[in-house]
């Protein structure tokens, strides 16, 4: 993965760089030591690794501002950092860069139940959010399958989604407003607890951009109360394809279950292994949930099991205890760190009309074929955001790279049948390289242009998002 060539004046000017850092933040919050710094050169794109200049954990809004005047006064590139759980590099940094993380900006700032909102810090985990809200019967709706961990910051950078956002939306749809601190140390609020902000949506802009335009360190998030009820049905099917075009269906019936979640064989089995989940056997599952009263539920649940049996399934196990809900949602939410076990594997993030599963499912399975290497797929099957696993050993040369062409075709796929690269890890590292087979020349320049606004001299998570050699004129002139 090619990155840009650290600039030797700022290698050179360390330090003066820690000790003007050290004026402005406690003495622990300022890492430069070698062995210490290392403990950030990847987040969890763990193939490429490089450590930074040096890392900073600022604890408020003021702090990060400080920081950022300080490396832009300087010159200094700034690499974002959540949590480090991207799987597309998102805060993968450059040699020069100073990792700013936001783990200590953890408190919640304002809860109002009447207007239905939180304001937190964004270095508070997704599902702290919903912890701080549950005992009062709310709850915050994006749930990515890291939400155990990722920080808010790193949801709002990438738009993150997870299972229950077919009915609830993404990250966008549920953040009101931002606190955010720009290139150059100036604060600006964006947004705020209002339902609409008038004027520009400027918070449409901020979120997703992946830390192109500014640090967020305080969100204000829509919370909703928690559903009266909910049930899923685990459905298995003798293909993808199968399984694929029962997705299509239901989504067609105009209902909207809460989450349609797809495994095939190869997740099937590594989740059974791992978890023990008592999943039939089978080629592929469905898991589909649906909430609402008890009425509501059970109208919802016949009509999509009507819709399952059209497809002649393997199996079809409706949920009737709350530790038999739990026991299907296991292997899913296990499902990544089972195929862990299997070994190496890349997770890819393409999205793509949901009519177009039965065919893409079967493309894949070519694919991955013509490649020589295994393909797992589990992924939101509602909202077409597909997550294909490759399977590849890290210690076999050349492993790497087929894996990595691999995801490369499966994502062009995507978008040539009208979906996109991403639907909620971001772009990163992964898939800058390959925005010109979505985007065409004008198109990157308008978001660049974008970029110039906010980051003029472009310190902001350099090398992500935008392809190296349509990017390296702005930042030399920045």
């Amino acid at each position: 993965m090619e990155m840009p060539v650290p600039k030797p004046g700022v290698l050179a000017r360390k330090p003066e760089l820690v000790t003007r850092l050290r004026a402005v933040l406690p003495h622990d919050a300022v890492i430069d030591a070698p062995e210490e710094v290392k403990a950030y050169e990847c987040d969890a794109l763990t193939a490429y690794r490089c450590a930074p200049l040096l890392a900073v954990l600022p604890a408020s809004t003021e702090e990060v501002s400080a920081v950022l005047k300080i490396c832009h006064d300087m010159g200094v590139p700034v690499v974002p950092r959540g949590a480090g759980t991207s799987l597309a590099g998102g805060s993968l940094p450059t040699a020069d860069s100073v990792i700013l993380g936001v783990a200590r900006l953890r408190e919640v700032l304002e809860v109002n139940y009447p207007d239905r909102y939180i304001r937190v810090q964004t270095g508070m985990t997704n599902l702290s959010v919903t912890g701080a809200v549950e005992s009062d019967g709310f709850f915050y709706a994006p749930d990515p399958s890291s939400q155990l961990a990722c920080a808010i910051s790193g949801n709002i950078a990438m738009n993150s989604g997870g299972a229950h956002c077919l009915k609830y939306g993404v990250t966008t749809n549920n953040l009101l407003g931002v606190t955010m601190v720009m290139a150059d140390g100036e604060v600006v609020e964006i947004g705020g607890a209002e339902m609409e902000a008038a004027g520009l949506d400027l918070l449409g802009l901020i979120c997703g951009s992946e830390g192109q335009l500014g640090v967020v360190t305080e969100a204000t998030l829509r919370i909703l109360p928690k559903p009266e009820g909910a049930r899923p049905v685990l459905m298995g099917f003798d293909s993808n394809e199968v399984a694929g075009a029962c997705v299509a269906d239901i989504i067609r019936s105009g209902l909207i279950p809460v989450a349609i979640e797809f495994m095939d064989r190869p997740i099937i089995r590594a989740t059974e292994a791992f978890a023990k989940a008592g999943y039939p056997e089978c080629e592929a599952l469905l898991i589909v949930e649906v909430e609402g009263s008890e009425q509501e539920i059970a109208d919802q649940l016949a009509r999509i099991i009507g819709i399952a049996e059209r497809h002649n399934p393997v199996e079809i196990r409706e949920s009737q205890s709350a530790d038999e809900s739990a026991r299907i949602w296991l292997g899913r939410k296990s499902a990544f760190g089972a195929m862990g076990q299997m070994g190496d594997y890349i997770c890819l993030d393409g999205t793509i009309p949901v009519g177009e599963l039965p065919n893409v499912l079967k493309r894949i399975g070519e694919l991955g074929e013509e490649y020589g290497h295994m393909v797992g797929n589990v992924f939101h099957a509602g909202d077409g955001n597909m997550h294909p696993l490759i399977l590849f050993n890290a210690n076999e040369p050349g492993q790497l790279a087929s894996a990595e062409a691999l995801g490369a075709e499966i994502l062009k796929l995507c978008v040539d049948v009208g979906g996109c690269l991403t639907g909620e890890h971001g772009v990163g590292v992964e898939k800058r390289d390959l925005m010109t087979h979505q985007f065409a020349p004008a198109d990157l320049e308008a978001q660049m242009a974008v970029k110039d606004v906010f980051d003029p001299k472009w310190l902001l998570n350099p090398a992500k998002v935008f392809p190296l050699h349509v990017s390296d004129s702005r930042r030399a002139d920045g």
